[in-house]
This record gives C-alpha cells, structure tokens and sequence, in this order.
C-alpha cells in the first residue's frame, strides 16, 4: 500500500528542529526554499551495479542518511534498472514503519525521460523496447530522441505511475524532466519548444492529480553552456512555457545541474542572456523563485582523490578530499542542496560530517578561480 502524503512545511521544519537539537549539523544546513526545509546535503542514488547487494547498500545508507539529518532524497527511474527507486521507497517505509522519520519530513525527486530497463537488462533490448513501449503506444518513434529518450504526455504520464509504484507513495515532491537537452540537440528549437510545453501541460495534470508536488528540469550541461551551443536552455525562456502551460500559478518550482570544483559555471559564468542582460545561472534562479539543487559534486568520486592544496587551504577543517568538494558545492550560493552520490553507510558517514560545518563565504569560494 502506498504512503500517502507528502513533504511539508511543518514536517520538514521537524526534521530540521530534530537534527539542530542533537548537535548533529549546522545552523544554516537546512535553508527554507518553497516552503520547505531542505538538507544542504541530499543523497544521490545513480551509481551503483543492479544487483541485491548494491540495493541493500543503498537502503541502510538510505536510512541512516535520514537518521543523521539529511531528508532530501535524489533518483530516477532509469537509475540502476528502477531498482534505485525501489530501494528508495523500501528504505522510507521503513522509516516511517519504525518511527524514525514521518512522510511529510522527507522531499523525495525523481526523474523521467530516459527509457529504463527493469531490474536488469534485457537479453534482446530493441525486442523488450519494442514490446514494452513501441507496441503498447507509450512512445511514438518519431517522439524519441537518440535512441534512448521521450518526454511525450503519455510517455510521462506511464513513467509517472511507474515511479510512483516503484516509490510506494501516492505523491512524488519533485519529479524533473531528465535531460531535455537531448530533444533539442535532434529536433531544434522551434519543435523543442512545442515538446517542453506538452510536457509541462502533463506534469500541471499530474499536479492536480495529487500525483507530484511540484516539478523541473534536470540538466547535464543545458544550463552550464553559454547561449549559442547547441544544447543550450535559457532558464528564463523555460520558466515562460511553464507559465504558459500551468498559468501564472504554476509548478515549474525547481531546477537540477551539475556543479562542483570542475564545473563552477552556475555561480562564475554568465550562461543567461535575460531580458535584464547576461547573467548567472543561480541568479536567474533566484530572481525567477526557482529553488537549485546541484548534482556530481564529487564529479562521480573523482573529485575525491587528488586536488590542489590550494583547496584544502582555502576550505579548512576537513579530513577527505570528498569533504572539501561537497563543502565547495552545498556552499555555492543561490544553492539549496547538494547532491551526492552515496552507496552504502560509510559514504554516509564521512560524507555528513560536512553537513556539522557552516558554509563557507563566496569570496573563499572565488579565491579557488582568482588570478
């Protein structure tokens, strides 16, 4: 049976009041974006292999991520063979089963758009794809994009309820369209713009529904280049067909993309040409009301091996490599929430250790680029 419910002021303000009065984490962990409480920490569940042993990993992780002060939970359907999100759903029922942690103190995102596999990959994968989405008409060919993506009405609204079953719960906090991009490299402009208002139109219904909360984009590298490339989206032009699909009320409340030591263009580079002139990612974001988080701060744990001493002179205090990067993203500013990968309980611990220290200033930040 699902959860019903979902995150919430109160309950994510509970979780906070919870983490504070141990002595666990900082002040400014948690910072209020939407009217929620989120973790400056989020835990990322992509990588990984598909098997027993990775998803019980990633369950107790899971779990203890939440016991140590951490409530936003990343995924996707694609993730792992689906067994990402199942593992998710598994680990916060049993979370709620057991006390620990309430429904409404956890924001839980995933993503749709790429076609998953489920629970391990198909001998014959053109004969499984035909069966499972050509022949039933969840995806119209001339709708895919690289042989592997769909953003079509039907196409979410199937990989909605797909995540919703995998997930246990009736209601989805944030769900992302994954890698628009890849539509506009194939289609162009014009036409893209027509897919990503079809889509927005969907995912409103699924708001309304009660089926998801609230929803965005997750990038790879569409909001990290500069305007003129191919894969390029202008945050502020994405925010416009969310209006035009959902009204001046709608639900395009939250954005996802790489940053980190290698890729600090959300907050140094300014990737958009607004109507006021160009400026930054995370400074359109927050002009527009949407809430960023970031992904591979540890650039998928090579961030974690050998860096330039200049960056542990710059964030001191910490033991690991992996601590200084995830300093360096969760203190980004403009930045909610950083998203780490983190497959099993060790990760988790050394990882919130970080999550006890306060962010650090941006000029320390720029002092990593000067000169």
């Amino acid at each position: 049976m699902a959860l019903s419910g979902f995150a919430t002021t109160d309950g994510t303000g509970r979780i906070r009041a919870r983490a504070q009065s141990s002595g666990g984490v900082a002040e400014d962990h948690f910072r209020e974006c939407d009217g929620l409480w989120l973790s400056s920490i989020g835990i990322g569940t992509y990588l990984g292999e598909g098997t027993d042993a990775a998803d019980r990993a990633y369950r107790e992780a899971i779990e203890a991520f939440v016991e140590r002060g951490g409530n936003v939970i990343d995924t996707a359907i694609n993730y792992r063979f689906q067994r990402s999100e199942r593992q998710v759903g598994e680990a916060i029922a049993e979370l709620v089963r057991t006390g620990r942690a309430s429904r409404d103190e956890i924001v839980v995102a995933t993503k749709g758009g790429f076609v998953p596999y489920d629970g391990a990959a198909p001998a014959r994968p053109s004969d499984w794809f035909a069966k499972v989405y050509l022949d039933t008409g969840i995806v119209d060919p001339d709708e895919l994009a690289a042989g592997c993506h769909c953003m079509s009405p039907r196409y979410l609204s199937d990989q909605i309820e797909r995540s919703r079953q995998n997930l246990g719960l009736e209601t989805i906090d944030v769900y992302y369209v994954h890698n628009p991009e890849m539509q506009l490299e194939e289609v162009g402009r014009s036409r893209f713009r027509g897919r990503l208002h079809d889509a927005f139109c969907e995912l409103e219904r699924a708001v309304s529904a009660g089926k998801i909360r609230a929803y965005g984009t997750a990038t790879w590298e569409g909001y990290r280049c500069v305007e003129g490339a191919t894969s390029h989206l202008d945050l502020e032009e994405v925010v416009a067909i969310a209006r035009e699909a959902g009204g001046p009320n709608h639900h395009f409340r939250f954005v996802q993309l790489p940053v980190s030591l290698a890729f600090p263009e959300a907050f140094l580079v300014e990737t958009q040409a607004t109507s006021g002139g160009a400026t930054t990612f995370v400074d359109v974001a927050a002009r527009l009301g949407v809430t960023v988080m970031a992904s591979a701060p540890m650039l998928q744990g090579r961030l974690a091996g050998r860096l330039s001493p200049r960056v542990a002179e710059v964030l001191p205090g910490f033991d690991t490599n992996a601590q200084r990067a995830i300093q360096f993203t969760r203190s980004v500013p403009g930045l909610a929430v950083a998203l780490v990968g983190m497959g099993h309980l060790s990760h988790v611990v050394e990882n919130l250790v970080v999550a006890r220290t306060a962010r650090a200033p941006e000029a320390s930040l720029r002092k990593l680029y000067a000169g």
